[in-house]
């Protein structure tokens, strides 16, 4: 929601509508990566939908400092959201490892 907003608040240049534009795209699919994940049929398919999630993570990353570096927005009006996005990373990248742990584990619960 916090991107919804910013991109609402971008300037009107074409420039940061354009950045702006591949921000909320990227960072919403986010979101929906992840219920993708939770719907899975299998391990495997949880696996690659969250991996897809941090793959937009890093995505809306990129376009956050692309409007830094093109002086659109303050870097101090993101600082919130990028530790936000690293903090969405830790906790899937803890989703994947946990589950790829699970899969080496027979149904004893002993590792193979």
């Amino acid at each position: 929601m916090r991107v919804i907003r910013l991109y609402s608040a971008l300037p009107k240049i074409t420039e940061a509508q354009v950045i702006g534009k591949q921000l909320l795209r990227s960072a919403t699919s986010v979101g929906a990566h992840f219920r993708e994940a939770t719907r899975g049929r299998s391990k495997a398919e949880f696996i690659s939908k969250i991996e897809g999630g941090l793959q937009k993570l890093e995505e809306s990353k990129y376009w956050m400092e692309l409007l830094v570096d093109a002086d659109i927005i303050p870097q101090q009006r993101l600082n919130g959201l990028m530790a936000e996005a690293d903090e969405l990373m830790a906790i899937l990248i803890t989703c994947v490892k946990n589950t790829r742990m699970k899969q080496l584990k027979p149904e004893g619960g002993k590792e193979i």
